[in-house]
Parts: structure tokens; sequence; C-alpha cells
């Protein structure tokens, strides 16, 4: 096995927890939305998860490992994803907030504070910024 393929395979398997996490955080309450569902069909393709893995995942998500990251920017920069994600894909409303609320829990954001980081982040992606400006906004954003 070459170089490339290692990290090829490092890259695919990460990705695949990735979304295996939030498969989860979805089935937290038992069921997936609608509205969920789009947001995964859409995930799965930005992180070039295989349609046979997709399935797979769905059926035993449990089976990935939670690998929330584990470094303040790390977290910083999916939530600027995934909230890029969740704004492209128009789910709007409650539907949109408690989507990316559960998400921002699973990677690790605090329950007390998840709200207030939800509502600046998806304002912060509405307004068109780029993730520096996104970082540099969430961290100060008790200023």
């Amino acid at each position: 096995m070459s170089i490339s393929d290692l990290f090829d395979s490092g890259f695919k398997k990460r990705n695949e927890d990735h979304f295996a996490s939030i498969v989860r955080v979805a089935m937290d309450d038992g069921v997936i939305t609608d509205d969920e569902k789009a947001f995964l069909d859409r995930l799965a393709h930005s992180l070039d998860i295989s349609e046979d893995d997709y399935k797979s995942i769905l059926k035993n998500y449990q089976s990935h490992p939670i690998n929330p990251p584990t470094s303040y920017d790390r977290r910083l920069e999916r939530l600027f994803d995934l909230a890029r994600m969740v704004h492209v894909d128009h789910i709007q409303g409650d539907g949109e907030e408690v989507l990316l609320k559960k998400i921002a829990i699973g990677l690790g954001f605090r329950t007390d504070n998840v709200k207030y980081i939800v509502d600046k982040a998806l304002t912060l992606v509405a307004n068109g910024v780029d993730i520096d400006t996104f970082i540099d906004e969430m961290k100060n954003m008790n200023r």
C-alpha cells in the first residue's frame, strides 16, 4: 500500500466517522425528519460518501466512533461547514435551528451556549462571511 493510499483511506475513514456522528445526533430523538434526511444526503455528497457506505452508515451508525474535534478552531471549522450546508439546503425556521443545535452539541459545544452559538453561526453564514471572519467572530462573540 502506498502512502497516498494510506492518506486517502484515512481521510475517507475520518469523513465516514464524521458523517456517522452526525447521523447519530440526528437519530438522538429516534427519527430522521425530511429536513434532516435532505441535509444528510447533501452532507454525504460533500464528504464523498458512496451510496453503499451511506446506506451502511444509516443502518449501523453506532459502530462508528464519535470523534469530535479536540481543538476549538477545528470545532468552529466544522460548524462553519455545517452551517453553510444547512443554509444552502434552505432548511428554514425551527428545523434549521434544531438540527444545527443537535450537531453543535455533538461537536462538543456546551448545551447552555448552543442556542447563542447556532444563532451567531447562522447569521454569519447568511451574511456570507469567509471562514477566517467566521472563526474570529465566533471567538469574540461576547465582546
